[in-house]
């Protein structure tokens, strides 16, 4: 019984995974090389996963975004709006300023893409009433797009239009890959080819990513050095580079996808210190406004139930734990009491909850309609969305802002809104079990924490105390 509901539960939460394996070889093949510059020739390919951090819910398109009490009396869950994620940033208070993301642009990178995201766009903004982005550009540097995945194309919906719904002035430059397991060239040298071909020609300031492979997928967990290359990159251009920390808790994904790890672990690529983890937290709407707590829909048991047609619980929650990959940075040494020796992730975390999930508008496959969608893939667009605003009135990129967001957190800025409640526990059945393994993890307390960061973001402090205004 729970092995069936397990696999009904991945079929929403990770419909993608097994289109989404990708051979990651220890080195660049040599055509990726020369894309990015890495000079490294081909060698055994290993399998590694990168997976879309998207959740979209079940059911059939709807033919208007349906609102937060509609969500409630249907689903047993709640819904937002992109307007109700504005006001629970304050970001209405920025735009009357002229503070829209002007001038800057977000680079978003999804495998595959959507062969509809432009039309897409156009419709989320007539429903809301929001100006199209000043330029909309779509770009496949290293192949041609020849495959459709609706996981992807799902993903890349929810990037560029909650991207786009918080920073409204900025430019987007979605950059897809023609990713394929039976091809040499594959998986994460293309996104390094892809992302470095990118910012050699565009003048990016921030770059959304929202997918990852669990750290202990790569052989004898080590990563191989030229897949960093777009990174050193980005830091030399001052380019910020966001990733999403994943909707497993406190562990993930093994690489068949389907199986969990049963002790805690984290994902890259948010787990390197040159890109800032994107983790998430759960709106709760009041009198008052919105209160954010940790995001964990494990034992949500409406969620679960709309999910899947069960209670049982199954790992939905904020990404969060401390790397195998890498020491602690040199910006974290103020949370080494929480951090240990080792890179902690997330660094900072927007709205993710599925109880809580977002309206969102796509018409591929032939069924055109609005859906729900959650997870830090949400978190990381919206996030690229304040740095944007960010860069907007600083005047200039900002790029790494990881030293930044831990200076500010340790002076309490009022921009910075710490979450103390909730954790990142997760708990599931797995194989022919009968009873559920519970991975531990930890708790959203008083200034960092491994669930959501050093916290939230209230937007018109936030965006002035990190541009430095």
């Amino acid at each position: 019984m729970h092995k069936a509901r397990t696999a009904a539960l991945t079929a929403v939460i990770a419909a993608a995974a097994a289109a989404a394996t990708m051979a990651v070889p220890a080195t660049l093949t040599s055509a990726a090389a020369s894309a990015s510059a890495a000079g490294s020739a081909a060698s055994a390919a290993v399998n590694v996963t990168v997976r879309p951090a998207a959740i979209r819910l079940p059911g059939a398109p709807r033919q208007a975004p349906p609102t937060t009490a509609q969500c409630k009396k249907l689903d047993g869950i709640a819904c937002f709006n992109p307007n109700q994620l504005r006001a629970a940033y304050h970001l209405p208070a920025l735009y009357a300023q002229g503070v829209t993301g002007k001038g800057q642009t977000i680079m978003i990178v999804d495998s595959f893409g959507s062969p509809t995201i432009k039309a897409d766009l156009a419709a989320f903004d007539k429903q809301f009433g929001y100006p199209a982005p000043p330029n909309f550009t779509v770009i496949a540097p290293v192949g041609k797009i020849t495959k459709f995945d609706p996981s992807w194309a799902g993903e890349t919906t929810l990037d560029v239009e909650y991207a786009h719904a918080l920073a409204p002035g900025a430019n987007i430059l979605l950059v897809e890959t023609p990713v394929s397991e039976t091809e040499g060239v594959t998986g994460f040298p293309q996104i390094v080819a892809a992302e470095k071909y990118a910012m050699a020609h565009y003048k990016v300031s921030v770059i959304s990513q929202s997918f990852g492979a669990t750290e202990q997928t790569f052989p004898n967990t080590k990563l191989p050095a030229a897949l960093r290359a777009a990174y050193t990159d980005a830091a030399s251009r001052k380019v910020t580079v966001l990733a999403a920390s994943g909707d497993g808790g406190a562990t993930d994904y093994k690489s068949d996808q389907v199986s969990y790890y049963t002790s805690r672990v984290t994902s890259w690529p948010d787990s390197d210190p040159l890109v800032t983890a994107i983790g998430g937290t759960q709106l709760k709407q009041t009198a008052a406004g919105y209160k954010s707590v940790a995001w964990n829909d494990t034992y949500d048991q409406a969620w679960q139930l709309y999910a899947s047609g069960s209670v049982d619980p199954n790992p939905v929650a904020s990404g969060g734990g401390k790397s195998a990959f890498f020491a602690r940075p040199a910006f974290q040494n103020s949370v080494k009491a929480v951090a240990g020796t080792r890179r902690g992730v997330p660094d900072i975390s927007m709205s993710a909850a599925c109880d809580g999930a977002v309206d969102t508008y796509s018409s591929y496959g032939g069924a055109a309609g609005w859906t729900l969608t959650c997870g830090t893939s949400e978190a990381t667009p919206e996030f690229a969305a304040i740095v944007a605003l960010a860069d907007q009135v600083a005047g200039h990129r900002l790029g790494n802002i990881n030293a930044a967001l831990y200076k500010l957190s340790a002076r309490h800025v009022p921009g910075i809104v710490d979450v103390t409640s909730g954790n990142n526990t997760v708990s599931f059945f797995q194989g022919t079990s009968v009873n559920p393994v519970k991975v531990k993890g930890y708790a959203a307390t008083k200034g960092y924490d491994l669930v959501t960061g050093v916290g939230t973001v209230s937007a018109p402090a936030f965006v002035h105390e990190l541009a430095g205004k």
